[in-house]
């Protein structure tokens, strides 16, 4: 009896430690960026950015996408918001968002920040600021 407490409490113990881990890797940021690459400018327009950079919770760039509605008539900002939630992402830098777009956001449960700079440098200011 003593043995099996003793494995359900390691066991309760280790999945919170697990549990725990996996939380804190679920930031996923997304950069509006002119480029590219982590040194890549950040955009000034979040809606309509050419790419978005997306950097995991310790700061590496994972990958980098071309903003599929750039070129939309109306409504880019939205619809990047969508676009952006379904890959997972929980925080957006840019130099500025519309109303829209942070309503969106808001309502998708995303933080936002507003930076000048370089991506690789909004993605630090982000995370020392959390």
């Amino acid at each position: 009896m003593k043995k099996i407490a003793v494995l359900s409490i390691l066991i309760v113990l280790v999945m919170s430690v697990l549990v725990y881990a996996a939380s804190a890797d679920k930031v996923k940021i997304a950069v509006a960026s002119d480029g590219k690459t982590a040194s890549s400018v950040v955009s000034g327009v979040a809606g309509r950015s050419a790419y978005y950079l997306i950097f995991d919770s310790k700061g590496k760039l994972l990958e980098a996408i071309e903003n599929p509605h750039k070129n939309d008539s109306s409504g880019a900002g939205p619809l990047v918001v969508n676009f952006l939630g379904g890959k997972g992402i929980t925080v957006v830098v840019a130099g500025k968002f519309g109303d829209k777009m942070i309503g969106a956001m808001k309502g998708a449960g995303m933080a936002y920040v507003e930076f000048t700079g370089t991506a690789d440098d909004g993605v630090k200011e982000y995370l020392k600021r959390k």
